[in-house]
């Protein structure tokens, strides 16, 4: 059975949607079985250089197949089963993707025994980086032998960006230095700061900061690696209307150009890669070494949870409920509160709303016209406020502990100028009774970033979160059991959900890290206005295009064949 839950995603359709026909007029990356492909010794020359860190990937569903990589092992495959849905499944794993589209069924633990189980879609090594010289080493050694690249912490990434066939993997994920800077000072900054190595999950770095009585901003899922496509892409979670976005924290990021220089980028330094790796997208213009982002220090942060089913209401009243909740967050995010909610056709979940430095009272109160409305109308609904005295304990007291949750997903920036106007509002309600309607899920993380970054620094997050009230993600339930049955979720989501919503939001976005990887525009719509200058910083750091990712600042240069060759376009 799939959990409708939504802090951590993951996503799907059939294969063939997207791959390309390969012509001669293109300039492929090497692949196995091509003569440009490292010879054993090769390999085994570069794990020297490399401290013996190359690993060579073993698919972790191979206990599941009789296979090259050993025989079908019944007691084993049921225990990886029993847990695949998990994060920690793979976030330790040099290969796996959380997100199950990019696995291909390349070794599916679903499949038969007898089904294939290769390699495939899964990079044919990775690096265990232990630092900036494993970083070096292994961007030189693609570069040289013409390979795919891929970087990857925790392989949580719903859009292909962590994987790839054929590739060479820099696995950042061990790479868990963390530093408390007690007195950071800039021409933009003066105050309390953490630097955190590229393989720190936001857990990790909510458990550092509060060992100094601080508090930084990351994910509402706990896995995600702060200095990865978190940062890099925008990063939303629970102090964002307090604090800003993840990318708003970067005080200066140490990284490995594709040319092997180590380089400090800050907003005096290197200042045009700097605003490029903040919120320009992840894997695209260097490796990421470290992040130094800004602490904060919290008196109080309270939260709220609040849940409500539609079992014996009309549709009507249902969506009435959720509609007056909806139409509180303007003013509820202005006020500094964040919020994570769910919506499917039965039940509607906030788990949670966090009001940094706010009083238990005061986020009751912002409550109110919600739960005034339940009351009116006689909706039965559970709901718990309680306030805390920092980010961890809150967050280890009331968030939800989520798994890998499989769907065909798309996502859009929702303005506030839709929420505050009725007839606009009735339309998106319309829009989410329709989507719940087909067996969709809708979510929302609500924020207020317009105020931000602060100290007049600025950054490449796509202009159009400043004037969001929340981003909206939808999706279709993932069947493990059957892949190629997730093609028309898919197609339903890019065909159907996703054109209804742009249709009400022209102008508006999409947050790269949650949206639909077919979106037809996505240049526009997940890095707006900002395109053209990230491509030429792109091509100022990486005039080679040795970092790719899907739906990444130069990848519509690039296609993937069907087998999973990546060969430029047109040259």
């Amino acid at each position: 059975m799939v959990a409708f839950r939504v802090l951590c995603f993951s996503i799907g359709t059939a294969v063939s949607a997207v791959f390309a026909q390969p012509t001669e007029l293109e300039d492929c990356k090497c692949f196995p079985g091509d003569p440009c492909w490292p010879s054993e010794a090769e390999w085994a020359s570069f794990n020297r250089t490399v401290g013996g860190r190359l690993v060579a990937t073993v698919p972790l569903a191979a206990p599941c197949h009789d296979s090259a990589f050993g025989p079908y092992n019944e007691s084993a495959c049921a225990a990886l089963r029993s847990t695949w849905w998990f994060p920690e499944t793979h976030m330790s794993s040099s290969s796996s993707p959380m997100a199950p589209y990019f696995a291909n069924a390349s070794c599916d633990p679903f499949a038969a025994p007898q089904s294939q189980c290769v390699r495939g879609t899964d990079p044919q090594y990775a690096v265990r980086a232990a630092g900036a010289a494993d970083y070096r080493a292994t961007l030189a050694f693609a570069a040289a032998r013409r390979l795919r690249l891929v970087i990857r912490n925790t392989g949580h990434d719903y859009n292909g960006k962590s994987t790839g066939a054929g590739a060479l993997a820099l696995w950042t994920h061990h790479l868990k230095d963390t530093a408390v800077v007690d007195a950071y000072e800039s021409a933009h900054y003066r105050g309390p700061a953490l630097r955190l190595g590229a393989g720190v999950q936001a857990h990790e770095a909510y458990v550092a900061a509060h060992a100094a009585g601080l508090a930084v901003v990351g994910g509402a899922c706990a896995t995600v690696g702060l200095a990865g496509g978190y940062s890099q892409g925008a990063g939303h979670g629970p102090l964002n209307s307090y604090a800003g976005l993840g990318a708003d924290q970067i005080l200066e990021w140490e990284v490995v150009t594709a040319a092997g220089g180590q380089l400090t980028a800050s907003p005096v330094e290197n200042s045009d890669l700097y605003w490029a790796l903040a919120g320009g997208g992840g894997g695209t213009y260097a490796a990421v070494v470290s992040a130094t982002v800004r602490a904060h220090r919290l008196r109080v942060v309270s939260v709220a949870n609040l849940t409500f089913s539609a079992a014996g209401l009309s549709k009507d009243v249902y969506y009435d409920a959720v509609r007056t909740y909806i139409s509180s967050l303007p003013a509820m995010t202005r006020a500094g509160t964040w919020h994570n909610w769910v919506l499917l056709a039965d039940s509607f979940s906030l788990h949670p709303t966090v009001g940094p430095e706010m009083e238990a009272s005061d986020l009751d109160a912002l409550m109110q016209p919600t739960l005034a409305f339940l009351n009116r109308s006689g909706i039965p609904y559970e709901y718990r406020v309680r306030q805390f005295s920092s980010l961890l304990e809150a967050y280890d007291g009331m968030f939800p502990r989520d798994n890998v949750t499989e769907f065909s997903l798309g996502g859009r920036l929702i303005p506030r100028s839709v929420v505050e106007n009725n007839t606009s509002l009735t339309a998106l309600i319309n829009i989410y009774r329709y989507i719940n309607d087909q067996g969709g899920m809708i979510a929302g993380s609500a924020m207020d970033v317009s105020g931000f970054p602060a100290g007049g620094v600025q950054n490449a997050v796509n202009p159009v979160w400043r004037h969001s009230v929340f981003n909206n993600v939808i999706g279709l339930a993932w069947d493990p059991l059957d892949f190629a049955a997730n093609k028309v979720p898919q197609e339903t989501i890019t065909n159907d959900f996703m054109p209804k919503l742009e249709a009400l939001t022209p102008g508006s976005g999409s947050y790269s890290n949650e949206a639909d990887f077919r979106q037809p525009d996505w240049q526009d719509a997940f890095w707006g206005s900002n395109y053209k200058a990230l491509k030429e910083i792109k091509n100022k750091y990486d005039p080679h295009e040795l970092f790719y990712a899907l739906t990444a600042v130069g990848s519509d240069e690039w296609t993937v064949h069907e087998g999973g060759r990546l060969c430029r376009i047109g040259t």
